[in-house]
């Protein structure tokens, strides 16, 4: 019995120490199972499906905005990068950024820089500075390949469901079942979503480090996280089963990571 429990927790180890891949945003070791050439022609169709099915704005000021904004954020990417002697590392990536009439406040980016911003976001957005501070931290996702990092954490998850079906194999149904609803909740609050809202706060870091490269004050930042704030009207479950940290903790972050990305931005001739 116990080389049956020990079995699965050792590959889970095993795997957490073998796959790893260095940020070279934060010079952490990172979790990671899915590479690139995996992941990336399934988000480009996914991202093309997308299009397919929703209204893309073309033409007008706003659209232009996206673009422009975009671009400046890729180029800023490209120059940090390349400071750091990893010219490669945006190998595979297809930029592509779309306004989509739709009245969500929101934005994404999916892996391999293929970026949605909704009509809905723009209003709070207000000018290029808060646009670049929302599609900066988008941009940083898929940058940090957070995406990968989530789905390798998932299959650690998975296997540690597996083990404790081994683990209590023995036992009645009920008490399996208890025990795997035991981890879920277990796994989920103390693992998963601390790790959804570490990586939330790591886009937030990268994401002004590139607006700052890219020419907007990253000051501009707080404000833009206020006006979102305030459109959620609250409501917002508690931080502890939040895949995002609260409000209130992502603006003090913000407030002491600007000075860090204005830092950085000053070895690019940026001067905030």
């Amino acid at each position: 019995m116990k080389k049956r429990i020990l079995f699965p927790a050792t590959c889970a180890l095993f795997l957490a120490i073998a796959c790893t891949t260095k940020n070279p945003f934060t010079g952490k070791n990172n979790l990671n199972f899915v590479s690139n050439e995996q992941l990336f022609p399934s988000a480009f169709q996914q991202y093309s499906q997308f299009l397919k099915e929703n209204k893309v704005i073309t033409g007008t000021a706003d659209a232009r905005e996206v673009e422009n904004v975009g671009n400046k954020i890729r180029r800023a990417a490209e120059t940090y990068l390349a400071s750091k002697g990893y010219s490669d590392y945006l190998k595979g990536y297809q930029w592509e950024y779309k306004l989509i009439e739709d009245k969500a406040v929101n934005a994404w980016c999916m892996p391999g820089g293929k970026i949605v911003v909704y009509s809905g976001l723009m209003p709070v957005a207000q000018n290029e500075a808060g646009l670049a501070t929302v599609m900066g931290h988008e941009v940083a996702h898929a940058l940090a390949n957070h995406g990968a990092q989530r789905m390798s954490a998932s299959q650690l998850q998975q296997l540690g469901a597996v083990g404790v079906a081994l683990a209590t194999g023995s036992q009645s149904a009920e008490r399996q079942q208890m025990w795997q609803q035991y981890f879920g909740i277990g796994s989920t609050v103390g693992l998963m979503l601390p790790f959804s809202r570490n990586h939330e706060s790591e886009a937030d870091m990268i994401g002004l480090t590139l607006m700052a490269i890219a020419g907007y004050n990253p000051d501009n930042a707080l404000g833009f996280w206020q006006r979102m704030s305030a459109k959620a009207g609250g409501g917002a479950p508690p931080e502890i089963l939040s895949t995002h940290p609260s409000d209130k903790t992502r603006m003090n972050n913000i407030k002491n990571l600007i000075p860090k990305a204005k830092e950085e931005a000053r070895k690019f001739g940026k001067v905030y």
